[in-house]
């Protein structure tokens, strides 16, 4: 595979899981400042879509295209650049990996639910997790994005 294919491939891949992070972010927050649940309803179930519709393939093209592009520049594969990367994308997906159990369990409580006092205060702390996991996953990802930019340490 060239180079300029790899490196393309790899850009719209962080682009996705940037964007698809922060639309999904905006979405629930708005949703769930709206307090009205059909939105939830609506916003949750599509919230899950998006996820294993985009941000899931993304996660998964990053790391080998990333790994493929290492190789084909050979750089080192020992170096602090590389192992803040990896380091970093392991605790966004120790973020992330939680974050999607939470929204696909929000999305089942509002979907059951008939009145937005029936979701129970369950259903707000776990929003309120998904909120505190989601900020540390997506700054991450800003983080990342600004290493495979700017290449420190290399």
């Amino acid at each position: 595979m060239s180079y300029l294919l790899l490196k393309t491939l790899h850009i719209i891949s962080a682009s996705v899981l940037l964007g698809t992070g922060a639309g999904i972010a905006f979405f629930m927050l708005m949703a769930h400042r709206a307090r009205d649940l059909r939105a939830l309803q609506v916003v949750t179930r599509h919230v899950v879509l998006a996820d294993w519709v985009f941000t899931a393939p993304a996660v998964l093209v990053q790391p080998v295209t990333g790994f493929l592009l290492i190789h084909l520049l050979g750089w080192p594969m020992r170096g602090l650049w590389l192992h803040a990367v990896l380091g970093i994308y392991v605790l966004v997906g120790c973020c992330w990996l939680p974050v999607v159990w939470i929204q696909h369990r929000l999305a089942r409580m509002a979907g059951a639910a008939q009145t937005l006092e029936q979701l129970g205060s369950g259903y707000w702390r776990l929003y309120r997790l998904w909120l505190a996991l989601g900020l540390p996953a997506f700054a991450g990802v800003l983080v990342l994005i600004w290493l495979m930019v700017a290449k420190p340490w290399l």
